[in-house]
């Protein structure tokens, strides 16, 4: 005969299970239904009756998507790309280096960094956003590459994601390295940044995948030349109407990316988390 307590054990795994279980269908709902919707007629989305499933996969959205003479999908993808690589790249190096530098210099200069760094944080991103956009308009990067990246570039909270990491980081391995006579710089890029691969790939996911999702920022920005795909998402709602089956199939086909770089790079995610005293 088994114990009562394993017993009992085993109930609440199972109701454990149970109530993730339930979670997950919970959380994946919106999936489905922006995947039923991208693929069903606008009479099948606005109906009275709700069907889970449409008769016919209707493929004339993703037609009348890409072909909108009015609006440019694929060149919207294509600035949302340029977009949110450069700017997760350049935001990687810059909060890399930030963030080492205030793990490893302890005095008052770089406390005092700190707390305007975490400052930062309380501050409400639109609030900043006139003043940005009246800096960036007489720097002449109005519909721009350099518009749309530089300002949002430093990011207080990667650069804590990236200190928190390196104070547990191992101090004997560089002053090893100093040992065998590499100076800081080369002792960084030798040492520190291949074992910080972790922290990176999980920053560089949130990082990626807020520029890919930000909306008010390129909406003040662009224009014809930089619009990017959430703006361009945007245009299907108009004062006359909504185009259901066309927005849910850009939708659609916007989260793609988002969704493959998470895929690729989720246990990056799990482990910098992990490693950054967030847990």
């Amino acid at each position: 005969m088994s114990a009562p307590g394993r017993g009992r054990n085993r109930g609440w795994l199972g109701l454990r299970y149970a109530l993730l279980c339930v979670l997950a269908v919970l959380f994946l709902l919106p999936f489905y239904v922006l995947v039923r919707n991208a693929f069903a007629s606008n009479r099948l989305i606005t109906a009275a009756r709700w069907r889970w499933l449409p008769d016919q996969l209707d493929l004339t959205n993703f037609r009348a998507l890409f072909e909108d003479g009015n609006v440019s999908m694929a060149s919207s993808m294509l600035h949302s790309a340029v977009m949110s690589i450069t700017q997760t790249s350049l935001t990687l190096l810059i909060s890399l280096l930030a963030g080492y530098a205030l793990a490893r210099y302890d005095n008052r200069l770089s406390r005092a960094l700190l707390g305007l760094t975490l400052f930062t944080l309380m501050v409400p991103a639109a609030v900043t956003f006139i003043p940005m956009f009246v800096m960036t308009a007489q720097l002449g990067w109005i519909d721009s590459y350099r518009g749309l990246v530089v300002p949002g570039l430093f990011s207080a909270f990667a650069t804590y994601l990236f200190r928190q990491n390196f104070l547990g980081f191992p101090v004997e391995l560089e002053e090893a390295a100093r040992v065998d006579g590499a100076n800081p710089w080369t002792t960084f890029w030798r040492v520190v940044a291949p074992n910080s691969l972790g922290i990176v790939g999980a920053v560089g996911t949130i990082t990626f995948i807020g520029s890919w999702n930000a909306f008010l920022w390129p909406l003040l920005i662009g224009r014809e030349n930089t619009r990017t795909v959430q703006v361009t998402l945007s245009q299907f709602m108009t004062s006359q109407g909504v185009n259901y089956p066309v927005l849910f199939a850009g939708a659609l086909v916007a989260i793609i990316p988002v969704v493959g770089v998470f895929l690729f790079l989720q246990r990056f995610l799990v482990e910098g988390v992990e490693t950054s005293g967030l847990k």
